[in-house]
């Protein structure tokens, strides 16, 4: 098996966390590595491996141990994501929008102020979504983007529900929405739109989960994109579709207050990137090696240009593992200003650093790298999306870190 991409020892992981990582790093190397090139090939998604991953506890690792998950943490979930990332960008990276129905309303929400009566009863209904995963197997998506600023926390979404008897009626749309098509219920942030108020506000956001096969949800466009291509990301469209109370995955006004206290919450999608940066450093070791499975016994390593490509590339991985793992170690409710600056630093990094690292290796490797019986052209298309990923893209996280650094909370000029 491969070795971790974070040591237990080195990095004092927990008995937890290092057994799960090993778990994703077997899962990943036995199973999502092999299937990998079809759902880029096809641009399809990779629903087998989900059937899998309820097979093996993986669909239930937000799920606190006590309601029947494995009851993982944001660090240990972070950590066993980066393993999956490896061998299955899309995989990860569609895994991470599961996780997060589960992630956001456990163990996040337990550290957030409500109510204890409201408190119960989020309690009472998230059992009834977590049963649904751990018995049937069913998958969550969570579609943010709009077009707008509404993904990026500059502006109330778009996508507006309406209280009617016994539910909310959802009106709206969603693009790159991941999973499109293949989610069995789709975690939707929309806005309540209050009889007789013409503006909508992101305090008023709900977070609702809605089946695929509810009358008015529909699935639009083509999905044909540079890479990332499992993911299945098309257009989300909602007209008039009526849920009950209990689609909610947070009690109302909820995830404004998580959004603004446990900013780390929207460093998830970074684990990927992370797996994808050592996948390309994996393969460069094993390619000038002459043992990539598949190529012909030829070493290269003795090469002081290629010696030279590689201490680099090494050197930017250890950086990024380093940042990144102190972000998510400090992950939690209501952050000081320098450890948001660091996530914000981290989320930068490995979104940044996982393309460069994939570039070097392809042009470190040579011309067959490129060929598509090889896994490395793959891995460099799917790491060239990270900067794009909302809500911290690589350029706001720029924007943000510049601003923050340099004004105290409250302060303008």
């Amino acid at each position: 098996m491969d070795s971790p991409l974070f040591d237990p020892a080195a990095f004092r992981l927990t008995e937890q966390e290092a057994r799960l990582t090993a778990l994703a790093r077997e899962f990943g190397q036995a199973v999502l590595a092999p299937r990998a090139a079809r759902w880029d090939r096809e641009a399809s998604f990779p629903t087998e491996n989900y059937r899998d991953m309820h097979g093996n506890g993986l669909l239930g690792i937000g799920i606190p141990a006590a309601e029947g998950g494995l009851g993982a943490g944001f660090r240990a979930y972070c950590l066993t994501a980066a393993e999956l990332g490896r061998y299955c960008g899309a995989t990860a990276l569609t895994w991470n929008m599961h996780v997060c129905s589960t992630l956001w309303s456990g163990p996040l929400t337990e550290d957030l102020d409500m109510p204890e009566a409201v408190r119960v009863e989020h309690r009472r209904r998230r059992r009834l979504h977590y049963d649904r995963i751990l018995r049937d197997g069913a998958v969550f998506s969570q579609p943010f983007s709009e077009g707008g600023a509404a993904a990026a926390g500059g502006a109330a979404f778009g996508t507006t529900a309406q209280r009617v008897p016994g539910g909310w009626r959802i009106s709206g749309r969603k693009i790159f929405a991941s999973l499109a098509g293949h989610a069995d219920y789709y975690g939707i942030l929309c806005t309540e739109a209050r009889e007789g108020e013409d503006r909508l506000s992101r305090r008023d956001t709900l977070y609702l989960a809605v089946p695929r096969e509810a009358p008015g949800v529909s699935v639009e466009g083509e999905w044909d994109p540079l890479g990332m291509r499992g993911t299945v990301s098309r257009n989300l469209v909602f007209r008039d579709v009526v849920v009950g109370e209990d689609a909610a995955l947070m009690p109302p006004g909820l995830y404004f207050q998580a959004a603004s206290r446990w900013p780390h919450m929207f460093l998830t999608l970074s684990p990927t990137y992370m797996g994808l940066a050592q996948a390309a450093y994996d393969f460069t070791i094993a390619y000038l090696r002459g043992e990539y499975p598949g190529t012909p016994p030829v070493k290269r390593r003795m090469y002081p240009t290629k010696q030279i490509a590689v201490a680099e590339m090494r050197v930017m991985l250890e950086q990024t593992k380093a940042l990144w793992f102190q972000a998510i170690t400090e992950a939690g409710p209501d952050p000081t200003k320098e450890q948001v600056l660091r996530a914000w630093a981290a989320q930068h990094s490995v979104m940044e650093n996982a393309a460069a690292i994939a570039a070097k290796a392809v042009r470190t490797c040579g011309g067959q790298a490129m060929l598509k019986s090889l896994p490395l052209e793959r891995i460099y298309r799917d790491a060239r999306c990270g900067s794009l990923m909302l809500p911290w893209t690589a350029e706001l996280c720029i924007d943000r870190i510049g601003r923050e650094a340099l004004y105290d909370k409250g302060e303008t000029d």
